[in-house]
């Protein structure tokens, strides 16, 4: 069983992988929209508790990915990747419940979802795709 390193992995996610660099464009530009939307719900609805969440949880998943690329070695690689894979479920949580209790439109819910998913579907191929070259 062959180890690897973690400037293999850098240069497998961040050099090679053009969809590494994809997943933190995309999470980057999730958190904003996180950002817009919990203003204007704030800004519309006073609502404040539901949104904090949201928007601690909608940021974090793209601070994680960029925390990852500074990562001590693999472990705490993949960790990062797993951190931000959590987060985004949470998302996915705030988001409907905002919903479903009127807070978010329909259309403005569909976007983000559909965004969160695309999100957590590539972190759940970049865990599994270092987890393997690991092991």
């Amino acid at each position: 069983m062959d180890s690897i390193s973690l400037d293999e992995v850098y240069h497998f996610f961040y050099n090679k992988n053009m969809s590494e660099s994809i997943l933190r464009n995309k999470a980057k530009e999730f958190a904003k929209q996180i950002v817009f939307t919990t203003r204007d719900i704030k800004e519309k609805h006073k609502e404040s508790v539901l949104t904090k969440q949201l928007l601690r949880s909608g940021t974090s998943i793209g601070a994680n990915i960029h925390e990852a690329q500074y990562a001590q070695g693999p472990a705490d690689f993949i960790s990062k990747l797993e951190i931000a894979l959590k987060e985004c479920f949470e998302s996915e949580y705030w988001l409907e419940l905002l919903f479903e209790t009127g807070y978010l439109a329909e259309a403005e819910y569909k976007k983000l979802i559909n965004a969160c998913g695309s999100i957590r579907r590539m972190l759940i191929s970049s865990c599994k795709t270092v987890k393997n070259k690991r092991d």
